[in-house]
């Protein structure tokens, strides 16, 4: 018997991003699975910045849950997602973070999973010139991947989406060439999860660590979701010993007993002195 069979999970989204997470869950934990995509979503934020997100993207996800709570009063569990777009901390590329959050409402028990990585193809280019923006549209997938217009620049008003065949590629840039002071159109990626496959893949990707840390029950009272609570940095340095801030050990807890266990990381015994502040600060 899985874990959550006979009860009801509730994915809570706008966007299509039950397609990332509806045969993994049946697969893994079971359960009668329901989609409510009746509230919308981008009022907490916009990718393409017409709504700022005024939490952070944990607490978003928090927040789509006590949404969902109030909203879904017939379900068991709700499953709620948030993701972020922003540049490696060491390196000028492009980095996305999802994270799925779990909530477990009778038991009041929240577990999240997280996907961070360079697999995007988050991008943008002003131009002028239609065949610039064909090439453009080309290179990130287009049109699986779809665009967003505007003339000018990103801080435009005038906001097209949606924009998923060549005949609405072209209808489009010529009307924001029309609209543009300038003469040029800013276009950039549709990160929203329904118009962008890499990113959905890349939430299917949190979804299994999510699941991962569902099914890791605690030593003591065998409770799910038995995970990390506290990372402990100190990697030392392969030349010089020092503590580096790479992860040295791990702490699991438990949500319900409070059970902790350490357990050392298991990527590497030390770490290059590239990443040392001792030996290249």
């Amino acid at each position: 018997m899985k874990l959550y069979e006979g009860q009801k999970i509730t994915i809570f989204t706008k966007h299509k991003k039950e397609n990332a997470m509806v045969e993994l869950f049946k697969n893994s934990i079971g359960g009668d699975i329901e989609v409510y995509d009746k509230f919308d979503t981008d009022k907490l934020g916009t990718f393409s910045r017409e709504i700022s997100r005024k939490k952070s993207q944990i607490d978003t996800a928090r927040k789509k849950i006590k949404i969902a709570i109030k909203k879904c009063k017939e379900t068991d569990v709700i499953v709620s997602s948030e993701g972020s777009f922003t540049s490696h901390p060491d390196a000028p590329i492009p980095w996305n973070i999802e994270l799925v959050m779990f909530y477990d409402v009778k038991k009041k028990m929240e577990v999240y999973g997280f996907y961070a990585g360079s697999e995007t193809n988050q991008s943008h280019i002003l131009t002028n010139n239609y065949e610039e923006a064909l090439d453009f549209a080309k290179k990130i997938g287009f049109p699986s991947h779809q665009l967003i217009m505007r003339p000018d620049s990103e801080k435009s008003k005038h906001i097209v989406k949606d924009i998923n065949t060549k005949s609405k590629l072209k209808e489009t840039f010529d009307y924001c060439v029309l609209k543009s002071k300038t003469g040029k159109v800013f276009i950039e990626t549709d990160m929203r999860a329904y118009a962008n496959p890499t990113r959905m893949k890349n939430i299917e990707k949190a979804t299994k660590n999510l699941i991962d840390n569902i099914l890791n029950f605690c030593p003591r009272c065998q409770e799910p979701g038995f995970v990390v609570s506290e990372v402990i940095r100190g990697l030392p340095c392969s030349q010089c010993g020092f503590p580096s801030d790479f992860p040295l050990e791990y702490v699991y807890s438990c949500w319900k007993c409070k059970k902790t266990v350490t357990k050392k990381s298991e990527e590497a015994a030390t770490v290059n002195p590239m990443y040392c502040h001792n030996c290249n600060p």
